[in-house]
Formats: C-alpha cells, structure tokens, sequence
C-alpha cells in the first residue's frame, strides 16, 4: 500500500520512527513536509498527487468527512497531574467548574473531574459544537464544549499546553478562567484578555469605516472551506455601493497578500483564528465575518444621518 504520513509540528520529529516501521511491513511510504494546522488541514493534494491509497493524520481526530481514505492516529500524551492540588488555592471562591483540554488530554479528563470532585468542586463537563468528537474537548474553532455551559459555571479550567486553545474559548465565555499548563508546571488566570482583544475587535472595526475595497479571504483547506460564506459577504458589501474580491490560498501569506495595495480591509472566511491570531501580520485590518457585519451597520447609519 503506499501510504502518505503527515504529521503537525510536535510530532514531526516521530516521522521517522513511523515511516520505517510502516516499510517494514511492506508499504511504500512518504512522508508530507507540508505544515498542518489541524484536522482541518489535510494533505489531501499531496495525497492525491502520489497517488497514496491512504493519509494517515498524526496528532488530531477527525474533524469530518473527506471523500479521501484517512487514519487519524491521535497520539495521546499523560501530561503530570501534580499542579492539580495546588491549583485548588485559586479555585477556592468558584463552587461549580468546568474543565476543557485537547484530544491529547481527553483520556485523563475522568481523572482531573474526579480529583476536583473529592475536593468539594461541582464539574461539569460540556459537549463541543460539532467539530470536536469529546465532551471537554476544545478546538481552535470549536469551543462548546466550554461556550455550552458558561451559564451553568462560575469558572472554567484549561489543562493542557500553550494558548491556543483555551484563547480561543476564552473569547466566546464570560466566567473567570484559567489555563493549567502541565508541562511549564504553571497555572494562570487569563480571562483579563477579554477586554484586550475586545479592544482590538473594536479597533479593526474603526479602522475599516473608510475602506472602500475588501479582500475576502477564502481557504481551499479541507475544514477551512467557506466559499458560500465568501459569496453572501460580497453581496452585502456590493449592496452598499463598496468593492469586493475573493482572494483563495491554501496556506495565507500575508508577505504577498500585502502587496495587493489596492484593498483597504480583510475579511477571513477560513480558521476563525486567523483573524484573532495573524492581525499584526497584515497592514490593513483583519476583520472576521461577524465584525464586517458591524463595519457595514456603521457605514449605513452614517450614510442615514447625513442625509
């Protein structure tokens, strides 16, 4: 069989390991040097362009259906436990929590619940919104399983690495949250980041009243595909008498989008995080859907009061 291995950036130096062992069996084996943000971020031209009967996706699971055979190889980690007693001094005011971590952590989520439990904490776990497979598991664009229960909590716990994931579900909650980083043996309290990136939402919006022309950012990424989306948003932007193009990558480089002078804002169709992570990467602002919205509303009403 001959099989094409990708693998996300912390695992790549597994690729190796994997690939021989998948020879030994007989297969003939390559290995994508492409980088993957996700289970939304499929080799699949590569794939197709050897010709592979199969992608087997290290690191992540499923995300949904591609009409390409894949093997999601999850690659769970046992991240030390020990920050947990200590971690229970600063969740001292909160009675009922809930606890999100990433598929890498899903297997020790019953042992974290329980830890709290036996010390008095009322957990709940919440289910994602549909492109996460877990209760408690988080993705970059999917944060349910945090956002379904933040009326039910009084705070909410990330365990687990880096900011990635628990930024995400932090801007789509309202309670105190904390991230619990095994690894760094660290636990911090983040949610003073709302009014951070409120501010900066708010401050692309601003900068965007005068734009005329918009870029309308459109991934070819599994996951990431938007074109229906991209469509509605040009026709509301056309509506109002502005100017609107489709810009389609697989992989963004702002380097080049940069040099399209002409357009005066952004608007990301493709990995919600783009528009929260990549802002600095860009001259002109970065706006999600929802924040073209509010750029649009704006202009309407000045437009209504001078006349």
């Amino acid at each position: 069989m001959k099989i094409l291995l990708q693998f996300p950036e912390g695992l790549k130096q597994e690729a190796l390991k994997h690939a021989k062992e998948l020879e030994k069996d007989g297969h003939e084996v390559f290995i994508s040097a492409s980088p993957t943000f996700g289970a939304c971020d499929l080799a699949l031209d590569e794939a197709r362009g050897i010709k592979a009967d199969k992608l087997i996706h290290f690191g992540h699971a499923e995300f949904h259906n591609v009409d390409f055979p894949v093997e999601y190889v999850h690659y769970p980690i046992d991240a030390p436990l020990c920050l947990l007693e200590s971690s229970l001094e600063q969740l001292k005011p909160y009675r009922t929590i809930s606890i999100v971590t990433t598929v890498q952590h899903i297997h020790q989520l019953d042992n974290i619940r329980k830890f709290y439990e036996e010390n008095g904490k009322n957990v709940i776990i919440g289910k994602p919104f549909g492109f996460a497979k877990a209760p408690g598991q988080i993705l970059g664009c999917d944060i349910g399983s945090a956002a379904s229960v933040d009326k039910e909590v009084d705070a909410h716990v990330y365990f687990g690495g880096g900011m990635f994931h628990p930024l995400g579900a932090l801007l789509q909650t309202s309670k105190p949250f904390f991230a619990i980083e095994p690894f760094e043996n660290k636990m911090a309290r983040i949610d003073g980041l709302r009014d951070t990136y409120k501010k900066r939402s708010r401050g692309k919006i601003m900068g965007s009243l005068e734009a005329r022309n918009f870029g309308i950012l459109v991934s070819t990424k599994n996951g990431q595909h938007n074109m229906n989306l991209a469509k509605v948003l040009k026709k509301k932007i056309e509506g109002q008498g502005l100017n609107a193009e489709i810009l389609v990558a697989n992989t963004f480089d702002f380097d080049s989008i940069n040099n399209m002078l002409e357009f005066d804002a952004l608007v990301n169709t493709a990995c919600p995080r783009i528009g929260i992570d990549d802002i600095d990467r860009t001259r002109k602002p970065l706006l999600s859907a929802n924040e073209l919205m509010e750029v649009l509303r704006i202009k309407a009403e000045l437009i209504l009061s001078k006349k």
